[in-house]
């Protein structure tokens, strides 16, 4: 299972100057450095260090003619297909079969899928059973032209979908099921009914940077509550997260298991982001009255028919992210060796000025920042500031760390050989 690097760049020698003056390894040294990279399971933290070791080593390595980048990214995305792969074959299997952990479903289109769809069951308290999505999402996912994954909640809990170690392994198949089939990346959505639709939108604001859309139904993220028991606010990491993401929240006024109120005040929160932030511009909420707990009007291939046109934008031009996962780096064009949880930082880029604003209430030390070639002129300078103040100018030089350290996805569009550590 792959999940994404733990690296703590605290001690990155010297890469906002550029990158350092090491002696660069040979060909037949680089190869082996990469290779041991993939092989790493960065959720252990003596691996991680050897992963930043990798990636100190390889910034050394300078991708300065384009023959350069052209063999490595495909010789990096060659490396990185090889990793665990599922079977193509519909049906039911286990990733822990001998322990009964990690069950999931293979249905949908299995043969030329168009796109991906994790599919999250409901449940709750000693209730997990991924035949409930796989009952709402096949077929829809069939006619759709969909491959689906059902995975079951590897704990029955309230909130089994954010349990440690479940988000990482339904991770881990997401990025399997891409590597076995030849689906585009930007084509990856989640969807998900009563917990599932918890599911949808709590890991959707996770990882939206690695998704096209999300569709939640008659399940909304966690509220929280005062003293008075008043609905006060949502969990983090959730609204903040979104607002790149497009949405279609499906709530039903007369559902007594998930009434309409948490997804209402959710929504009412992104509308007070959108006013602060803007973005959101694709955030839909479907209120209907009188179907209960049940599916939306037309069924569920109604409600995913209506994320079926968005594909996924990789580098949008503003990012706000709240961190919610420790394990979770990267943000679209950011890497944070060590996010704060719970910080809210806001990342815009000017393409006039060729400039980077950053806004957070504590500075995000050790924050990387990949130049995407859409967003930014790699030719010139780039100017970052740091809650208006100028804090830092100059270029991102291209390097074979750079690179390494963005291909950990897989994802060729997410590919980007060029960094600067303004902080």
């Amino acid at each position: 299972m792959t999940i994404l690097p733990l690296l703590a760049l605290s001690c990155f020698p010297s890469l906002s100057l550029g990158f350092p003056q090491e002696k660069a390894p040979n060909l037949r040294e680089t190869r082996k450095l990469v290779n041991e990279f993939f092989s790493l399971n960065f959720q252990e933290e003596p691996e991680a260090q050897r992963g930043l070791e990798i990636v100190q080593q390889l910034d050394s390595f300078p991708l300065d003619t384009s023959s350069k980048k052209k063999r490595w990214r495909k010789e990096l995305l060659k490396i990185a297909s090889k990793r665990s792969e599922l079977t193509k074959k519909a049906g039911e299997y286990w990733t822990w079969e001998e322990e009964g952990r990690g069950r999931f479903i293979i249905g949908g289109e299995t043969k030329k899928p168009k796109a991906l769809l994790i599919s999250f069951h409901g449940g709750g308290i000693g209730s997990a059973d991924a035949r409930g999505s796989f009952g709402n999402h096949n077929a829809p996912a069939k006619k759709l032209g969909w491959l689906a994954i059902f995975p079951q909640a590897l704990e029955a809990t309230e909130y089994g979908w954010t349990d440690s170690g479940t988000e990482e392994w339904v991770l881990g198949l997401m990025e399997s099921a891409l590597r076995t089939w030849d689906i585009p990346h930007d084509q990856v959505f989640f969807g998900g009914h009563s917990m599932g639709g918890y599911g949808t939108w709590v890991l959707g604001a996770h990882h939206a940077d690695r998704l096209a859309a999300a569709a939640p139904s008659a399940g909304a993220p966690t509220p929280v509550y005062n003293y008075q028991k008043e609905l006060i606010d949502i969990q983090e990491g959730v609204i903040p997260n979104v607002r790149n993401l497009p949405m279609v929240v499906f709530q039903s006024l007369d559902d007594l298991q998930v009434p309409p109120d948490i997804n209402q005040f959710a929504v009412q929160r992104v509308t007070e982001a959108c006013e602060k932030w803007g973005g959101y511009s694709d955030f839909t909420y479907w209120e209907v009255n009188g179907v209960g707990h049940g599916a939306p009007p037309g069924g569920s291939i109604a409600q995913l028919e209506k994320i079926k046109p968005f594909s996924r934008i990789p580098f949008p031009k503003k990012l706000v992210w709240q961190p919610a996962l420790d394990w979770k780096r990267r943000w679209y064009w950011l890497y944070w060796p060590q996010p704060r949880l719970g910080e809210t930082m806001i990342v815009r880029m000017e393409t006039d000025s060729n400039s980077i604003f950053v806004e957070s209430n504590t500075k995000p030390m050790g924050l990387q920042i990949f130049l995407p070639g859409e967003l930014f002129n790699l030719k010139n300078e780039v100017t970052v500031f740091y809650n208006k103040k100028e804090i830092w100018k100059g270029k991102g030089e291209p390097t074979l760390g750079s690179l390494l350290l963005s291909s950990t996805y897989g994802d060729e569009q997410m590919l980007l050989d060029s960094r600067i550590s303004p902080f």
